[in-house]
C-alpha cells in the first residue's frame, strides 16, 4: 500500500478483534501505531505482540465516552511522534443489552450513544486539527452492517451507527479541501470476541446455534469474516491507493447486504 511507511496512526479499540487486526496491517505497512483500549492488560499485550512482530507501537489508555481522554489520547500520540496522519476509530461497546427498544432504558441508551457515536465525533474533533497541523491525513471510521439497516433487539446500537454516517460524510465534506478524507467501513460478521459475546447472548451456553441458525444463513459466502479481512479494507482506505476516495461507506461482509 502507498503511502502508509513512516506514517503516524492511531487505532481506537485497538487492543483486539479489528481494531488489532488493523494495527497489524497498518505497522507491517511501515506505519507507527498507537493502540488505545480501555483495558490496561489488553492493550499492553496488543503493544507486546506487535511490538514483537517489530512494529513500532504504543499503547495509550482511554476511554472514548470521555473528552477529557480523548484530547490527552491525541496529544499523547502527537507528543511521542510529533504528528498524527491516520486514525482508526472503531472503539465500541460489546455489551450492549439485547432488548426492544421499549424496554431500553434512558441510561443504557445515552450509555450506548456515549461511546459509539459521541465518542467518534470527539475522535474527529481533537484528531483532525492535528492532521491538519501535519499537512492532511485520513481517517476511517468503523461502523457496521447493522448502520444500514434496521436490527430488531440493538435500537441504540444501530442508531449510534447511522449516526455515524452521517457525521464521517459531514466531516469529509468540510475538511476535504483541508487535505483530510473521512470514510466508513461497516464490516459484517467478523470472528471477533464482540461478536462471539453476541452469539452467547443470542444463545446462552449453545453460541455455536447462533452463528449457525441466525448468521450464516444471512451470508452469500458462508462463512464468519476474519478481522484481518476488514483490516485490509481499512487500511487501503487509509492508504495514498485510496486518495481519490472520500466520504465513502464500503461495507466488508461476504455480500450479506447486496440482498437487501
Amino acid at each position: 500500500m502507498k503511502g502508509i511507511a513512516g506514517k503516524v496512526a492511531v487505532v481506537t479499540g485497538g487492543s483486539s478483534g479489528i481494531g488489532l487486526a488493523t494495527a497489524r496491517e497498518l505497522g507491517k505497512a511501515g506505519a507507527k501505531v498507537a493502540l488505545v483500549a480501555r483495558t490496561r492488560e489488553r492493550g499492553e499485550a496488543a503493544e507486546r505482540a506487535l511490538r514483537e512482530e517489530g512494529v513500532e507501537a504504543l499503547y495509550v489508555q482511554a476511554d472514548m465516552g470521555k473528552g477529557e481522554d480523548v484530547r490527552r489520547m491525541v496529544e499523547t500520540v502527537v507528543g511521542k511522534w510529533d504528528r498524527l496522519d491516520l486514525a482508526v476509530n472503531n472503539a465500541a461497546l460489546g455489551d450492549m443489552q439485547l432488548v426492544p427498544l421499549t424496554e431500553l432504558s434512558e441510561e443504557e441508551f445515552d450509555r450506548v450513544l456515549g461511546v459509539d457515536l459521541r465518542g467518534v465525533w470527539l475522535c474527529m474533533k481533537y484528531e483532525i486539527p492535528a492532521m491538519v497541523k501535519a499537512g492532511g491525513g485520513a481517517i476511517v471510521n468503523v461502523s457496521s452492517v447493522n448502520g444500514l439497516s434496521g436490527t430488531p433487539m440493538g435500537s441504540a446500537y444501530v442508531a449510534a451507527k447511522h449516526g455515524m454516517h452521517g457525521l464521517s460524510k459531514t466531516a469529509a465534506l468540510e475538511f476535504a479541501k483541508e487535505g483530510v478524507r473521512v470514510n466508513v467501513v461497516c464490516p459484517g460478521a467478523h470472528r471477533t470476541p464482540m461478536l462471539e459475546g453476541v452469539f452467547e447472548r443470542i444463545s446462552p451456553g449453545a453460541p455455536e446455534r447462533a452463528e449457525t441458525q441466525y448468521y450464516l444463513p444471512r451470508i452469500p459466502m458462508g462463512r464468519i469474516g476474519r478481522p484481518e479481512e476488514a483490516g485490509k479494507a481499512i487500511a487501503w482506505l487509509l492508504s495514498e491507493d485510496a486518495s481519490y476516495v472520500n466520504g465513502c461507506v464500503m461495507t466488508v461482509d461476504g455480500g450479506m447486504m447486496a440482498g437487501l
